[in-house]
């Protein structure tokens, strides 16, 4: 068999000139796209669809990689997805990474409404609240999917979901759970606590001991916990809020834990509590 030749070989394609232009926020949101990088995401992005409809739009892939992936390619043709055959240099002229690994996908807006995520009756929730770093926001999606949350909320004062280094952090988890987008922060406050969800604030200056709080067995129940800035927390009129404001006691002698570490002991916290013996199944058993 004659090598495979890439059929894309120009970044000033109007194919290419649309995807890459992905990389920034208003052309996003405008068309109601966004760019999922690497092997895992665009597995989990051509195994997606919402009521229907597939998530991965369009494919690009250097030769190397549609043959090393040949199961990706073929699950994305499945899917209905435009594949292209691309060059290296088209490929990192739409990556948005150092090294790319040969795999661009295009795909559809995931976002939920938040009352569809409150009609479900969750039992944990991640929340971020005035989150603005996008590795941060992805790293706790990723955290909130592992723990076995049922969905994440970004208020309007957070990073953009979609911004490709949260995509990346997430590594596919996007794509396994339902996360409402621009939420006011009291808004989803009290949606939540109207759906019965205890709403606990992580700061390292709280007057709750998480380890405490587990020794008191008050984790069982469906839980929202509400994360803030890298830098500076939760301001005072968010903390308020809250039922509890926790913190996560420091055993040792650093200085602290930042944002996804903690995230990911809150999580898990609940998530234990809520699986050990009468801890809670549904907000709706007693």
């Amino acid at each position: 068999m004659p090598p495979v030749s890439p059929e894309l070989i120009s970044p000033r394609s109007a194919r290419v000139s649309a995807a890459r232009r992905l990389a920034k926020r208003n052309f996003r949101g405008k068309d109601r796209l966004f760019l999922a990088e690497g092997p895992q995401a665009v597995r989990e992005a051509a195994g997606h669809r919402v009521d229907g409809t597939p998530t991965l739009v369009e494919l690009f892939a250097t030769v190397e990689a549609a043959e090393r992936y040949a199961d990706i390619v073929e699950a994305a043709r499945s899917a209905g997805a435009r594949v292209h055959l691309a060059a290296e240099d088209v490929i990192a002229d739409i990556s948005t990474t150092v090294t790319p690994q040969g795999l661009v996908g295009v795909c559809r807006f995931l976002d939920t409404s938040f009352e569809d995520i409150l009609a479900a009756r969750p039992k944990l929730v991640a929340v971020l609240a005035h989150v603005r770093d996008p590795g941060n926001a992805g790293t706790v999606l990723r955290c909130a999917d592992a723990a076995g949350a049922e969905a994440v909320v970004l208020t309007d004062a957070s990073v953009d979901l979609y911004n490709p280094k949260a995509v990346r952090a997430s590594v596919g988890s996007h794509f396994h759970l339902p996360v409402a987008v621009g939420v006011p922060v009291e808004r989803a406050v009290q949606g939540l606590k109207d759906a019965g969800v205890r709403i606990l604030a992580a700061d390292g200056a709280g007057d709750r001991d998480l380890d405490e709080e587990l020794d008191k067995g008050s984790m069982g129940g469906p839980t929202a916990w509400v994360f803030g800035n890298e830098a500076w927390g939760l301001p005072e009129e968010t903390r308020a809020l809250a039922d509890a404001v926790v913190r996560v006691p420091i055993h040792g002698k650093a200085e602290s834990l930042n944002l996804a570490t903690a995230a990911a002991v809150c999580l898990y916290a609940s998530a234990r509590a809520q699986r050990a013996s009468g801890g809670c199944r549904s907000v709706t058993e007693s």
